[in-house]
């Protein structure tokens, strides 16, 4: 097949909004977006340059699918579904207990903490919040908290796993952006914990300047005993945070090689505590299977599209026309955060990650600032698209375990002041670039 169209005459433009128009209204038929950047890139490919464009774009998607570093997305997607499906993660909020439970608003602070360690174990943000839906949200309502409160806490916090290494965003990026993953993990660390902190910061604020946000702490001190029984629920969370990370951080493992000690651990523990079935096993097998089949079919497609655009000279169009925005690269910088926040309301992360990165990151090479520290900001940025409406997918996850009488309506307002301190922190992170350490 011959080329139809003659992309040079047409220009790089126009040829950008033609592109840009088509996904859009592919998209609103409600076709999935893998399909949708698969589609679009084949009929550019073929429409200018002939089926002598397939075999690049093939390529494209043999280089991204057979990264060894890949093989850790399943690794912590397994360790989350087992996790979901275990009481680890039941355990864990009694425990912390111990830290929020002398506080006014101890359970939304105790909520946060959970939430913490959950993302340090795993890096998924969707069972995260299923499962803080269905422990920490009860319990607050119960217990009198106001109601936006506890649902912003539950949202928020289960979206710490965008964050907080591992983080399946940031091992993305990195395959992306071609960065070390292990570098990424390191400067996330601290801009994740101060989110936390924010959150955390918040809440007490709140719930000590107005008594009717949430009740006193428990006045009866909590026995000896009983401390040591929550404790208990302390040991397989920390061990499994310590030899995923701590062999990361010092060398011993890749990420790779950690997601899998993590799966493993999870998997002993669940056996020690009688817990562990085969049907158990499946079923969470069978939840990695689907969740990491959607992640792959978006890269497949996002690589595909991305590979065509850069071969019309769509990459070096972009560039030019960010570069000639301002002489100031902090100007860019935030044009391209802006770009992601919208992106981010209507997009999947994984699109947006593997549909801009290609574009954006060698300008912020050229930019001479750091892509590691930018990886950071990605991520962060990222935070606020799962909870951002219309299509915040934090939301959704929270309203399928949600009471009946919780409209989606109002976990969206709930989350508003929740999104004002992610962008605080974004803004932190543009001005600051040394929260990275970096």
């Amino acid at each position: 097949m011959s080329a139809l169209l003659d992309f040079m005459a047409i220009g790089i433009g126009p040829l950008t909004l033609w592109m840009f128009g088509l996904m859009v209204v592919l998209l609103l038929t409600g076709m999935p977006l893998a399909f949708v950047t698969l589609l679009v890139a084949l009929v550019f490919a073929l429409l200018g340059y002939g089926t002598m464009a397939v075999p690049i774009i093939t390529s494209r998607i043999y280089t991204f699918v057979e990264s060894f570093v890949f093989v850790s997305v399943p690794m912590f997607v397994l360790m989350a579904a087992l996790l979901d499906r275990s009481g680890i993660a039941r355990d864990l909020f009694d425990a912390m207990k111990l830290i929020g439970g002398r506080l006014r608003g101890g359970v939304a602070v105790q909520t946060i903490f959970v939430a913490v360690v959950l993302a340090a174990m795993s890096g998924i943000i969707g069972g995260e919040i299923v499962l803080l839906g269905m422990i920490a949200l009860p319990q607050m309502l119960r217990q009198g908290y106001d109601r936006k409160l506890a649902i912003g806490v539950v949202c928020a916090g289960g979206s710490l796993g965008t964050m907080v290494p591992p983080s399946i965003v940031l091992i993305i990026y990195g395959l992306t952006a071609n960065v070390s993953i292990g570098d990424l993990f390191t400067a996330a660390f601290l801009p994740g914990f101060m989110l936390a902190m924010f959150y955390v910061i918040y809440i007490l604020v709140l719930s000590y300047s107005n008594p009717n946000i949430a009740p006193p702490p428990d006045p009866e001190p909590m026995l000896g005993a009983e401390k040591i029984k929550l404790l208990k629920g302390l040991i397989v969370p920390l061990l499994v945070v310590f030899f995923v990370l701590g062999s990361i951080y010092a060398g011993i493992a890749s990420v790779t090689e950690a997601s899998a000690v993590g799966v493993g651990g999870v998997l002993l523990s669940t056996v020690l505590r009688g817990e562990f079935s085969l049907a158990m096993l499946r079923d969470s097998a069978m939840q990695t299977l689907a969740t990491v089949g959607m992640i792959v079919w978006i890269g497949i497609g996002a690589t595909a599209l991305v590979g065509v655009y850069n071969l019309m000279g769509g990459i070096r169009f972009i560039s030019d026309l960010m570069t000639g925005i301002s002489d100031n690269p902090t100007v860019i910088v935030l044009v391209m955060m802006a770009i992601l926040f919208v992106l981010g309301a209507f997009l999947d992360w994984v699109g947006i990650a593997l549909l801009t990165m290609p574009i954006f990151v060698p300008i912020i090479k050229s930019l001479g600032l750091d892509p590691v520290w930018f990886g950071v900001l990605f991520a962060m940025n990222m935070q606020v698209s799962f909870l951002s409406p219309p299509f915040g997918p934090a939301a959704f996850y929270l309203k399928s375990v949600a009471p009946p009488d919780i409209s989606l309506g109002e976990i969206f307002r709930a989350l508003l002041p929740f999104i004002a301190l992610q962008i605080l922190a974004v803004g932190l992170l543009v001005a600051f670039p040394g929260i990275t350490g970096r």
